[in-house]
């Protein structure tokens, strides 16, 4: 089963880190990276530019749709990237999400929704297309 590993944390600590201390942490996500790159679980993750760079489309009830600058909530804790894992289960996947180098911050962990299983055609197609 495929796991979301969301990374949650203050953005600002890193703008007071030195060059040196971003890189010391940069080989810590290097190193589980490969971990579970040689576990066989990962799928993909990635890491995200500051809420200065996005951008929100809130989509209204009546269908409108309002652009605007930056994330769309006020808070302290931003999502800073993610983790696709497969993982045999939710132990294996919290496992996972203890092991990740991010002190202060916060893991979700989600599993990704099995599209087949609701019914929908268009994302096996889709996958299928990559193939």
């Amino acid at each position: 089963m495929k796991y979301l590993l969301t990374l949650w944390g203050d953005e600002a600590r890193w703008a007071d880190r030195t060059p040196e201390e971003i890189q010391a942490a940069m080989k810590e996500w290097d190193a589980y990276t490969v971990e579970t790159q040689d576990a066989g679980a990962f799928l993909g993750g990635e890491g995200l530019q500051p809420t200065a760079t996005a951008t929100t489309v809130a989509i209204q009830t009546d269908g409108n749709q309002i652009v605007t600058d930056g994330p769309f909530a006020e808070t302290k804790e931003t999502l800073g990237g993610f983790y696709l894992l497969e993982c045999e289960n939710l132990d294996e996947a919290i496992a996972w999400a203890r092991k990740i180098p991010m002190p202060g911050g916060k893991v979700e962990v989600r599993p990704v929704m099995d599209y087949e299983a609701a019914g929908s055609g268009a994302h096996a197609n889709a996958a299928e297309a990559r193939r």
